[in-house]
This record gives C-alpha cells, sequence and structure tokens, in this order.
C-alpha cells in the first residue's frame, strides 16, 4: 500500500511558522534565506508570506530592507490576548514592597534608545536628589547605577553602539570618561549589580539591578535611591541581596509580548491617569 504524501501547508499555517521563526530570531531581524531556511521553505514562499504579514502589521522590515522582524501590531494582539498589564502596572507592586521594606526612595528604568528612562517611582521618607528626577525623566545610558546595570548588561553589539554614542553626552556633562565607564561596566557585569557613591550629587547614593527576561535579556533596572549615610558597607549586602530577589521574581513574572519592553514611552501615557 502506498502511503499518502504529506499535506503541503496551507498559506494560514505558513504565515504562523514564519512568526515562530522571526520570535526565535535576533530583535535586530533576520534575512530572508535565514528566514526560509529555519521555516523549510523556499525563498519566494517566504517572501509572500512575509508580504501578506506585513500588510496585517504583524512584521516589519529593518536594516534598510534587508531583515525581517516582529512589528509593534503583533506584539499588541498578543499583550491583549494574554490580558497582561504594562510593565509599570506588573512592576508597582515589587517598587511598594521595596521601598516599604528598605525605608528608601525606588525607581523603575528602562531602556529607550540610547537614554535609561524612570518608569516609575516610589518615594521615600527621606528627601533625595536623582540623575533621572521624576517619572518620565531620562538620562544617557552610562549616567546613574540604574542605567549602568542595564548598559553592563546589554549583548556587546548594543553595548559598544551605546557607548560610541553617548561617550560625547558624557562627556559634554562632566560625569566621566571612557576608560572609566569601562571599568564600571566591567565591574557590574562581574558582580551583578551597581553601586554608586561616588559623591557625583552630593550627599546621595545609590544601588541598582537589572531585570532580565525569561531569555536573560535585560529588559529593566530597580534602583534604590538614598542619602549616602544609608548606603554604607554594612547595610549594602543586605540591600542588594533585597533587590535581586525582587528583581529575580519580577522577571518571572514578565509577559514576553508586553509592548512596554519594547516602547517603554507607551507606560508613561497612563502617568497623568
Amino acid at each position: 500500500m502506498v502511503e499518502a504524501s504529506p499535506e503541503p501547508l496551507s498559506s494560514l499555517r505558513r504565515a504562523l511558522g514564519l512568526l515562530r521563526v522571526l520570535a526565535d530570531g535576533e530583535s535586530g531581524g533576520m534575512r530572508l534565506k535565514d528566514i526560509a531556511d529555519a521555516a523549510r521553505c523556499g525563498q519566494p514562499t517566504a517572501h509572500r508570506a512575509l508580504r501578506d504579514l506585513m500588510a496585517e502589521g504583524f512584521v516589519e522590515q529593518a536594516s534598510g530592507g534587508k531583515r525581517y522582524r516582529l512589528a509593534l501590531d503583533f506584539f499588541v494582539l498578543a499583550a491583549r490576548a494574554g490580558q497582561a498589564g504594562g510593565l509599570r502596572e506588573l512592576a508597582r507592586p515589587t517598587l511598594l514592597r521595596l521601598s516599604a521594606t528598605l525605608g528608601d526612595t525606588i525607581f523603575l528604568l528602562v531602556r529607550n534608545g540610547y537614554d535609561a528612562v524612570c518608569l516609575d517611582r516610589i518615594e521615600g521618607p527621606f528627601p533625595i536628589r536623582s540623575f533621572t528626577g521624576d517619572i518620565g525623566g531620562k538620562v544617557p545610558l552610562g549616567i546613574g547605577q540604574g542605567s549602568l546595570a542595564m548598559l553592563a548588561h546589554l549583548p556587546d553589539a548594543e553595548r559598544e553602539a551605546v557607548i560610541r554614542f553617548n561617550m560625547p553626552r558624557l562627556l559634554d556633562r562632566g560625569f566621566i570618561d571612557e576608560p572609566a565607564l569601562r571599568c564600571a561596566i566591567e565591574a557590574a557585569r562581574a558582580q551583578g549589580w551597581v553601586n554608586l557613591n561616588t559623591g557625583l550629587i552630593p550627599g546621595m547614593a545609590g544601588v541598582a539591578v537589572p531585570v532580565f527576561d525569561a531569555q536573560r535579556r535585560v529588559v529593566a533596572a530597580l534602583s534604590v535611591g538614598t542619602l549616602a549615610e544609608r548606603l554604607r558597607e554594612d547595610r549594602l549586602p543586605s540591600v542588594v541581596a533585597i533587590l535581586r530577589g525582587e528583581a529575580d521574581e519580577l522577571g518571572a513574572k514578565l509577559n514576553p509580548f508586553d509592548v512596554t519592553l519594547r516602547y517603554p514611552s507607551r507606560s508613561l501615557s497612563t502617568v497623568a491617569g
């Protein structure tokens, strides 16, 4: 008896397969050839399916049209389907617990291009000053403990691109030179957290840890801003341990389709409400 040949994939199943391929690909996008190889189909077939997905807003072209990646509408649909809150909403209980436990001001920072943005902030009882200021404030990546915690854990190529772009901005502000920045990055990568008690803001100190998603990509930072006298060597280890525990717990809850992980400014539009 002759076995029936496998039924050809429908256009819908082919498109869904390509979405899975792109989801597993690099954040900067994939070449058509690599997509077709991963999907085990010809390049013309992959191109037709990608064109349909682009028409629906689920796929976009990057790098001058040479690479394809998942687009905003895909993440919006996935987030709505999961009925998941945004990063700011999800992290709010974490910030409240940290502020109550430590008695200090807590920040949630995210990366937005070459900058670190304050996505949320819970005030502690002590008046402080910070680099980012209030919610929505931003600084170049490389300034402040939360910013450094994220910069240190970016993929190598992204980190180098940020350093090249931001060094003139950092030098203009008189904060740090390139050798000092690279030393700080290496220290942050080695110990997994950043402690700043350098006097850049007189009387202020801070410590921050990165927040990773399930793929160990850095998506945010939890940061404590406090008086320098409250972050001495005897208290620092316990603060770091509490921060890291909360960061791990928050990272495990992250929805990989949360739009704000790619477009953090969208969460800021809800702040006024």
